[in-house]
């Protein structure tokens, strides 16, 4: 007799027999980590150009477009170097110390001091506050990942991280739908609410658990060093990515990484500033019509991101790693060739504005996918940091280079200056010609895996949890 619900001996499973409340729970608790980070982030994003403004005059700055472009560049290039610096950090400890405690001290941080600098009087303030913000959020993505993959261990788990990494553009979207109601009331306002995040600390900690691979990983670490046991695999995590059979998968992922945040933030940052620009050209707009507008752009390019996002690890699933990042890359690519080297009317705009967001976000997610699926679980929370990192570093100069050669070279036009800086993120396609396709294969493991201890409940191949005993 066929029947439709599965018992675990059955050939055919159905979804809610193969997903634990404890798959439920970390999958909530990483996505909602991801989201307030977005909806941090893009707050920041939004009002780059009214903070500027407020407070270059306050540092002896002349207020114009070049300049709002350089400072506004650099306070971005100062939170991506923190975010590149704090996801090594956050990255190593997680490895060494477990991923749910490192994960809340992230999450307190960035909360923290992004909202701190709704309290600054010059730009080198806000500057400093955005690289502390940095060193927190950076922990976000690659630990959440890793716990993502730790404990989907069924066919699901390439779907589940998509919808962890949706996160990160539904909190654009809420950003950008908090902007346009209480944009008015100021710039200070709107950074001093990514206060927000710091009240998921609670959540992950009471009810978000460390995956026993990782502690039992962690536990057999310490007990070979002990005992003087320990092997080459229980090197320096860092190291260990530069050498023998690691190398590869370090190098692939880090251009597929590189490449796509290169595209990422040269156009997030500076889409908001061309509209405002667009619109500063329309004599009969009415006051308030920036706002509005550059409002509506960014939840559009944030939904078309939701969708990318989330719908990356079911593409994948269906037709393949590989292909699924061609498919991000070349929307990517052609979205941008068609909206800012050219001038276009501000529906024009509108109309790209998610083609854009499925791509860009849709290959950031694929990252966060792939990347657990070549390294193994002693690094790696450290791997997914550090390639990620690479990237964020080279993307630090981005949104800097955008503002200066904007001035110099193309006359202030950012929409040709934002095209050229994000033609580098090309080096992506040079990571995807090497990388191993891993549809359909089991995750890798280290070459000594720990032994779980007796009692200590551990999610099976069905994704239910079963003891040892």
């Amino acid at each position: 007799m066929t029947t439709q619900h599965h018992t675990a001996g059955s050939g055919t499973k159905h979804w809610r027999t193969e997903i634990s409340r404890m798959q439920w729970l970390v999958l909530i608790g990483t996505t909602l980590g991801w989201g307030l980070d977005g909806f941090a982030g893009s707050l920041y994003v939004l009002v780059l150009g009214p903070a500027m403004a407020d407070l270059l005059p306050h540092s002896g700055i002349t207020v114009d477009s070049p300049a709002i472009g350089f400072y506004g560049g650099l306070t971005v290039a100062l939170f991506l170097v923190g975010w590149a610096v704090g996801g090594i950090l956050f990255g190593i400890l997680a490895d060494y110390f477990g991923r749910t405690r490192v994960l809340s001290l992230g999450i307190l941080t960035y909360a923290v001091f992004t909202a701190a600098a709704a309290f600054a009087d010059t730009w080198w303030q806000l500057g400093i506050l955005r690289f502390i913000a940095g060193l927190g959020s950076g922990v976000e993505a690659p630990v959440g990942a890793a716990l993502i993959a730790e404990t989907w261990r069924n066919r699901y788990r390439a779907r589940a991280g998509g919808i962890m990494m949706s996160g990160y553009a539904a909190g654009f979207f809420v950003a950008a739908a908090t902007y346009a109601v209480l944009g008015s009331h100021g710039w200070r306002i709107m950074m001093a609410l990514a206060v927000i995040p710091a009240l998921l600390v609670w959540f992950i900690r009471r009810y978000v658990p460390e995956p026993p691979e990782i502690e039992a990983s962690i536990q057999a670490r310490k007990d070979r060093k002990e005992c003087g046991d320990a092997t080459t695999e229980d090197g320096f995590v860092l190291r260990r990515l530069f050498t023998g059979p690691m190398l590869r998968p370090t190098l692939v992922c880090t251009a597929l990484a590189t490449g796509s945040l290169i595209a990422f933030w040269s156009v997030s940052t500076w889409y908001p500033q061309i509209i405002r620009q667009m619109t500063a050209t329309d004599a009969q707009a009415p006051a308030g019509t920036a706002d509005h507008r550059v409002a509506l752009a960014s939840m559009l390019f944030n939904a078309g991101g939701i969708i990318g996002y989330a719908s990356w690890g079911f593409l994948a699933d269906a037709i393949g790693r590989r292909k699924t990042f061609a498919l991000s890359f070349v929307v990517s690519a052609a979205a941008i060739a068609y909206v800012f080297p050219f001038e276009h009317s501000y529906q024009e705009f509108l109309v790209a504005m998610p083609i854009l967001g499925f791509g860009l976000f849709g290959a950031l997610s694929g990252t966060f996918i792939y990347g657990p699926e070549v390294f193994p679980p002693s690094v790696r929370a450290t791997a997914l940091a550090l390639v990620n990192s690479v990237g964020r570093f080279v993307t630090a100069t981005g949104p800097l280079i955008a503002g200066v050669i904007a001035t110099s070279w193309f006359s202030g036009n950012l929409g040709l200056a934002t095209a050229t800086i994000a033609a580098v993120g090309l080096i992506a396609f040079a990571g995807l010609a090497f990388a191993p396709e891993t549809r359909g294969k089991p995750m890798p493991t280290d070459p000594h895996p720990p032994v779980p201890t007796p009692h200590q409940p551990i999610p099976t191949a069905s994704g239910r949890e079963e003891s040892l005993s």
